[in-house]
């Protein structure tokens, strides 16, 4: 059975878009036709189901090029991804009040905006790191000394302090149960600050590599500037966000023993009944499809080989999936990283009421503040439609819902 669309492309490469039942904007689909239209792509451009638009490159896109990597489709959130851990306690061992295991959990871990990057700030540990985030930090800062010695605009400023910190946005730290009351905890977060500046600085320097071959006059948006394989500039973007990669994964372990920590103080005694999930949803990686070595660009998309975990989530009060990929290959072996936006959050603020994101999250130890309603639950595509639309990408293998959610 095929679910996707497949959309042909004036002067460019055809669209396969899992849409069925889902929509997809305007906006994003034009942005699918710019990347299209790019003269490296391989066989086609994959649109998950959580489409929609994103700087240069919609968020939920997979593309899968040859020679060259447009930076701003990979995004500034480098290495952004999701872990999670089934537990062996379950809804019995849990407390009735959990607001206290919220406050504990958020106490133990950074959260929030930064204070014009001071280290003082509550979503940096300033002067108290913990030593195990020191030493995660130091086994990293070699190789990122090496990359921003060679390209000092890329260096971030306070790195060391965002080790084992959660974010803001769309980041945050749950307890759920799944159908049969296990716990587990789950959290979504990536390479924060030194991340960002690794991807703004790579982004413009494409962007001049265009001006200075005098491509960008080629190009549908300047944000789909590109790097050509075989250059410098090219070996040291790649370099940079392999490096980017690593330290998201080990922000989020970090970040995972931390929580872990706590509710080894709170709840009864437990271990891991699941092997962890650690999986990026912004990244590239050297693949084979369809017969030919190619970057495969995954903004917010998750990696569904044939027997794959991933994780997707929902949003604040709709639950969240663990899955397993089936290796459809038209997504170049893909699946969507969450629900996808329905509304841009200045909308989403207008639009969204206090009390629409207290009926939406009741039940939930969450914030229910205003400065969250950009994440309420309305703000987001219908987490069931877009599943329904990957049938042919994943199988469910849990269902959580939410019953603590921390947000930066």
């Amino acid at each position: 059975m095929v679910n996707f669309t497949y959309i042909p492309v004036e002067n460019g490469s055809a669209i396969k878009v899992w849409n069925k039942g889902v929509d997809i904007a305007d906006n994003a689909m034009e942005q699918l036709r710019n990347v299209a239209r790019l003269p490296f792509i391989h066989r086609h451009v994959s649109a998950m189901p959580d489409c929609h638009w994103g700087m240069g490159a919609t968020i939920g896109s997979v593309i899968a090029t040859k020679g060259a990597i447009v930076p701003a489709a990979v995004g500034v959130d480098i290495g952004c991804g999701m872990m999670a851990f089934q537990l062996s306690i379950g809804a019995d061992d849990l407390p009735d009040n959990l607001a206290t295991i919220r406050s504990d959990i958020e106490a133990a871990v950074p959260h929030g905006r930064t204070d014009n990057g001071k280290n003082n700030d509550k979503g940096s540990w300033g002067d108290e790191m913990p030593t195990a985030h020191a030493t995660r930090w130091r086994a990293l800062s070699e190789d990122y000394n090496n990359i921003v010695a060679k390209h000092p605009k890329a260096k971030a400023f306070n790195t060391d302090v965002h080790m084992g910190t959660l974010g803001t946005g769309n980041h945050f730290i749950e307890l759920c149960l799944d159908e049969n009351d296990r716990l587990w905890v789950m959290l979504h977060s990536g390479s924060r600050g030194v991340g960002n500046k690794i991807g703004m600085y790579f982004i413009e320097q494409a962007k001049e590599e265009m001006r200075r071959y005098h491509i960008d006059k080629f190009l549908d948006d300047q944000d789909l500037s590109y790097l050509v394989e075989q250059t410098e500039i090219f070996d040291d973007y790649v370099a940079a966000v392999d490096w980017a990669q690593r330290y998201a994964l080990e922000n989020r372990r970090a970040m995972m023993d931390a929580v872990l920590g706590e509710l080894t103080r709170s709840l009864p005694p437990f271990v891991v009944t699941e092997n962890a999930i650690n999986c990026h949803h912004n990244y590239i990686a050297k693949e084979n499809h369809m017969g030919a070595n190619v970057w495969v660009t995954r903004k917010g998309a998750v990696r569904a080989r044939e027997g794959d975990l991933g994780i997707i989530p929902g949003s604040m009060g709709t639950g969240s999936f663990i899955v397993r990929g089936k290796g459809n290959k038209d997504s170049f072996c893909s699946c969507s990283h969450g629900a996808g936006r329905a509304m841009s959050r200045g909308a989403a603020k207008k639009a969204i009421s206090l009390e629409d994101h207290a009926i939406a999250t009741a039940g939930i130890e969450c914030r229910k503040d205003a400065d969250v309603l950009d994440e309420s639950p309305a703000a987001y595509k219908d987490i069931s439609a877009v599943m329904a639309a990957q049938s042919d990408l994943v199988e469910i293998v849990y269902r959580l819902r939410q019953i603590v959610n921390v947000k930066g």
